[in-house]
Formats: C-alpha cells, sequence, structure tokens
C-alpha cells in the first residue's frame, strides 16, 4: 500500500506551487489528490502544468476530484448532465495521469451531495445511481480511465450491501470503489463495533478497491446521537486492524489521509505510520 493525502493542495489547479507539493512530500507522502472545480474550468495548460509540479516533486497523483451535476437526478435530462459533467473530469485524469477519478452520486438535497434526504434510501432512487453508474463505467472503459466511487450513510449508497450491488451489477474494471470507512458509521450501534462495518466493506468490494480515504471518528457526550470526525489517532478506530485487513485484500490501494489542516498533516500521519508498524507493514515504495 501506499500512503497520500486528499484536499491538502490548492482548490484550484492553476493555484498549486511546488512548495505546496515539496510540503507534502517532506512529510513522507508519496501521491496527494487533484481538485477539479467545475467541469472545464481548470484548462488543459492549468492541468499540464499541476501534473508537471507533482511529478517533479516526486509524488503521484492518486486521485483527481471535480463537481459535477447529481447522477441521481429525477429526469433524465439532470443525470444527463452529471454524466457529461464527469466524463469531462475523466479526460481531466488522462491529462494529470492520476490514477483514479472521484465519483460521488451525488443526491437531491439541494444544500450538497452528502447532505440527508429522505428518498435517498428509495429503491428507485438506487436504480438511477446504478443506471447512472453503469454509463459512466462504459465511457471510462473507452478513456481508459479507473473511476473509485464513494459511498455515505446519509447518500444512496448508503451501507455496505449497495456497496457490492453496484460492483455485482457494473462488472467494469473501469469501477472501483473509494473506501472510506467512516462515512458507513451510522449508529451507535456501529460506533461501538466499527470493526464489522469495515469488514462489510472489504467483502462488499469484491476485491476492487483501488483507494480509501482514511479518517477517525469519536462518540460525543450529547443527549442525542452526534458521531464526529476526529484525526485519526484521536478516535475510535483501530487502525492498525483496518490496514492489515486492507492490505491483504488490496496491497496496491492508496490510503489517503482527508479532511486535514495543514498542521494536522504531521500528526494524522504520524499516527497512521505508527499503525502500520503495528501491524508489522511498511509502505512500498513509491511508483
Amino acid at each position: 500500500m501506499l500512503i497520500g493525502v486528499a484536499g491538502a493542495l490548492p482548490v484550484r489547479p492553476a493555484d498549486i506551487s511546488p512548495a505546496d507539493v515539496r510540503r507534502l512530500a517532506d512529510l513522507g507522502f508519496q501521491g496527494t489528490s487533484v481538485t477539479l472545480g467545475d467541469p472545464g474550468e481548470a484548462t488543459q495548460n492549468e492541468l499540464s502544468r499541476a501534473r508537471a509540479i507533482v511529478s517533479d516533486t516526486g509524488l503521484v497523483i492518486a486521485q483527481a476530484n471535480g463537481r459535477y451535476a447529481s447522477l441521481v437526478g429525477h429526469s433524465d435530462a439532470d443525470r444527463r448532465r452529471g454524466i457529461d459533467g464527469l466524463i469531462d473530469h475523466m479526460h481531466a485524469t488522462q491529462t494529470l495521469g492520476a490514477r483514479t477519478c472521484y465519483v460521488r452520486p451525488g443526491g437531491l438535497n439541494p444544500n450538497g451531495p452528502w447532505f440527508a434526504h429522505p428518498d435517498h434510501h428509495l429503491e428507485t432512487t438506487f436504480d438511477r445511481a446504478l443506471d447512472s453508474l453503469r454509463l459512466a463505467a462504459r465511457a471510462a472503459e473507452d478513456l481508459g480511465v479507473v473511476l473509485a466511487f464513494e459511498g455515505h450513510v446519509l447518500s444512496v449508497i448508503d451501507r455496505p450491501e449497495r456497496v457490492a450491488a453496484i460492483l455485482d451489477a457494473v462488472d467494469s474494471p473501469a469501477l472501483t470503489f473509494n473506501l472510506d470507512p467512516v462515512n458507513f458509521i451510522g449508529s451507535i450501534w456501529d460506533a461501538w463495533r466499527p470493526n464489522a462495518v469495515f469488514d462489510r466493506l472489504l467483502d462488499g468490494a469484491r476485491g476492487r478497491i483501488t483507494t480509501a480515504h482514511w479518517k477517525d471518528f469519536t462518540v460525543q457526550e450529547e443527549l442525542v446521537l452526534h458521531i464526529e470526525e476526529v484525526t485519526p489517532g484521536r478516535g475510535i478506530v483501530d487502525h492498525a486492524r483496518w490496514l492489515k485487513r486492507l492490505n491483504a485484500a488490496h496491497p496496491e490501494a492508496w490510503v489517503l489521509l482527508e479532511h486535514l489542516t495543514l498542521d494536522q498533516l504531521a500528526p494524522a500521519k504520524d499516527a497512521v505510520d505508527r499503525a502500520m508498524a503495528g501491524a508489522g507493514l511498511a509502505w512500498d515504495a513509491a511508483p
């Protein structure tokens, strides 16, 4: 496995500087994500420049991540806009030389793709997600791009069994799963026993995990349930166990630390490095 970070570079490829990437390399990261903005927002020259800066610093672009319309909108036209936007980002992924193109299913809440909506959990909504992912995978195959889709307990891909259903239905080497286990902690029972959730996700992924967004969480002392994301090493997750299981199933996966401020990067990576050592593992040599 390899260690990287998501969301630590400037949000526009045009604003990425050698110093930004060197900071990550100095901390021992081997890869990074690059965000793309809206479809067509980043020019070919800007993408090529970002690719050169990252490569010259010795890092790999593990994931490209852009915004686009929801893949589960009610109308065919809405979903088509989402698919076309994602295809635009596939072309950007090619230009960047990124290993994967990140895919969010989108949602029905106007405030954002990961916010709750009761219809996210309907079979009809899931069927729309499946149709969109099938079309996206077909386009990715034609372009030679690897997609990595993600789920969340508040989204249409709300449990490990949904992941398995997608990968079984869309049997394409171009469609893989972006493992983010903390996203699937949806109850107090899951929170106290997160290993069971992690194991179900690994089983459901059917050997098709290319990237993982790595986080931690705690249960807040409130009168209603609050599950709070925290930096790795400060929460409930048994990182050594999770990393050992992920390595056994997917030894070439990228582990991307996520949702960190710049001052949190070093302690978070130190915690994950210690967990790797505790699991008897070491990061692979950078490709």
